[in-house]
């Protein structure tokens, strides 16, 4: 396979979510009623969506399944409750997931008076199925990898300084998203809410411009 990166800016993002409810959404992958057969998933990762939410705004209660669920918050605070029984609060620096397995409902909400920006990226499982799962890791250390074994997939969080450089997996497929800050990634410059889609990439590293937090995912299919 030849190496390939493709580069999706923020700007191209599919514009969504409800601005009379107080929320603003950006679909990177089709999503919805904004269908691209041509932009359906890369590797494991089928959206990965930037929500912004007004103090009191939020997802009202709503089913997912055959699903791996990640959000990442950018700022604020995101009040998380399902059908699971669980209510917990994630905030910058956690990784939430849920794996919705055969099926599991949950409502995602805005209770604080500030406003909440998030990112949340969906995996798809090898095998469909199971039992709906659940799981927060506070304050995840800079570099350490959290793995999602379903989807064959891996999370890098890099928070990097100006001129730092980080490698990137050599893995089948590669999916860089800029949280913050600038990177430049083989001869791009990449901003905040710009991706890349990397296809068996060797000896890439990408370099900060400013302070920057980047999350990548390794996947192996």
């Amino acid at each position: 396979m030849v190496p390939v990166i493709d580069v999706r800016r923020a700007t191209e993002r599919y514009h969504g979510g409800d601005p009379a409810a107080g929320i603003d959404s950006r679909h990177a992958f089709s999503f919805g009623p904004h269908y691209d057969p041509d932009n359906l998933r890369f590797g494991a990762v089928i959206a990965c969506n930037e929500e912004r939410l007004a103090p009191g705004a939020g997802f009202d209660e709503h089913p997912h399944s055959h699903t791996e669920i990640v959000t990442w918050v950018v700022e604020g605070e995101l009040t998380h409750r399902d059908s699971t029984g669980r209510e917990t609060v994630v905030r910058p620096g956690d990784v939430q997931r849920l794996s919705a397995a055969s099926g599991v409902r949950h409502v995602e909400r805005n209770a604080a008076a500030v406003p909440l920006t998030f990112i949340q990226m969906w995996l798809a499982p090898a095998t469909p199925g199971g039992t709906p799962s659940y799981e927060i890791v506070h304050g995840i250390a800079d570099s350490t990898p959290y793995a999602v074994p379903s989807a064959g997939a891996m999370l890098h969080v890099r928070r990097l300084t100006p001129g730092e450089r980080t490698a990137l997996p050599d893995a089948a497929y590669v999916y860089a998203h800029v949280v913050r800050g600038g990177i430049q990634l083989a001869g791009e410059t990449l901003s905040p809410g710009d991706s890349a889609r990397l296809t068996m990439p060797a000896g890439l590293a990408a370099t900060a411009t400013s302070p920057a937090e980047l999350l990548v995912w390794e996947m192996t299919t």
